[in-house]
């Protein structure tokens, strides 16, 4: 009989090419390009909107009702079960060259998400990172001829994206953008959250 080797316990990272049609992303490129000018604390080349409802702009609302039945999708896939999400907060985030994002996660949600609004150089992908607490071996075997698995990896990179493109992870999922190589790369990101979470009787409701 043949060996076999079971994932245990995956993390769910869903990409959803095309999310996003080439008239809305440019309109939220034309729109929000100017209103990217909260500077980041990490790096002087990236800058940000402040936190958005997306009731705030039509760009906005046309954008979450086409990303929040990938969310239904998401949270089925870390819950079990298809709940009713919103998205609670989304901002835009304007990488210029040579700027870069710090490893991050996103707190107070359950699920994130970013939508390439311009493309991006293939060194300045969306980076994912295994945490640094949990239960792993303290001694590594590392060194340039050992094998990248998925059971030793401590980063996985994303897919090249093309405008319009969504990336839903975890929130919990520590994430990072190195030094962009390219030209000025834009994202719009957001957070979202179920109607409620149940469990054998004990409810929390969110909202």
């Amino acid at each position: 009989m043949k060996d076999e080797v079971f994932g245990l316990f995956p993390t769910p990272v869903l990409r959803a090419p095309g999310t996003l049609d080439a008239r809305l992303v440019e309109g939220l490129v034309q729109h929000f390009s100017a209103r990217a000018t909260q500077a980041n604390p990490e790096s002087g080349q990236l800058s940000h909107t402040a936190l958005l409802d997306p009731n705030d702009s039509p760009l906005l609302v046309e954008a979450a009702m086409a990303i929040t039945p990938k969310v239904v999708d998401m949270g089925a896939l870390i819950f079990g079960q298809r709940l009713d999400w919103a998205i609670k907060e989304m901002w835009v985030n304007i990488l210029e060259p040579g700027g870069m994002q710090a490893q991050h996660i996103h707190a107070n949600s359950f699920v994130s998400g970013i939508v390439y609004l311009t493309p991006s150089h293939p060194g300045s992908q969306t980076v994912f990172m295994k945490s640094s607490t949990g239960t792993d071996f303290v001694f590594k075997n590392a060194g340039s001829d050992v094998a990248s698995t998925p059971f030793n990896a401590e980063r996985w990179v994303s897919p090249a994206p093309a405008p319009g493109d969504l990336l839903l992870f975890p929130s919990y999922l520590m994430h990072a953008v190195p030094h962009n190589q390219g030209e000025r790369r834009m994202t719009m990101a957001f957070n979202a959250i179920p109607n409620r979470l149940e469990s054998w009787g004990y409810r929390v409701d969110f909202g």
